[in-house]
């Protein structure tokens, strides 16, 4: 028997919405790269994720060493729309407006 080498893809896919998920999960790259960079274990993220297979993460771990540059840029990417997408939410909803109409609602309650 011959043992055959060959590269496999990384077991990566981008979403519709830009977002880079890990094999045919909804994990995303973010969240791989974010526990990895904790030290936590390739054996360790497969316990928090059961979804994701230890073949798969071995192979976006080493995606990821290979590709740092890439990577922490398409992550910083993803960290600035988070913060805007945020900002957008926190201008929609509030929170202060919130907070005060939940106030007024256990005042009233209180009342009767």
């Amino acid at each position: 028997m011959t043992l055959s080498i060959i590269a496999e893809p990384a077991p990566l896919k981008l979403n519709e919405h830009g977002v880079v998920l890990v094999g045919k999960t909804r994990v995303t790259l973010d969240t791989v790269v974010a526990v990895f960079k904790q030290g936590t274990t390739a054996e360790e993220i497969v316990y928090r994720y059961p979804s994701l297979n230890l073949a798969d993460i071995y192979a976006t771990i080493a995606f990821y060493l290979n590709h740092q540059p890439e990577v922490e840029a398409y992550l910083q990417q993803r960290q600035q729309q988070s913060l805007e997408i945020r900002a957008i939410n926190q201008g929609n909803f509030d929170p202060q407006g919130l907070r005060d109409r939940l106030l007024a609602r256990k005042a009233a309650q209180e009342a009767c």
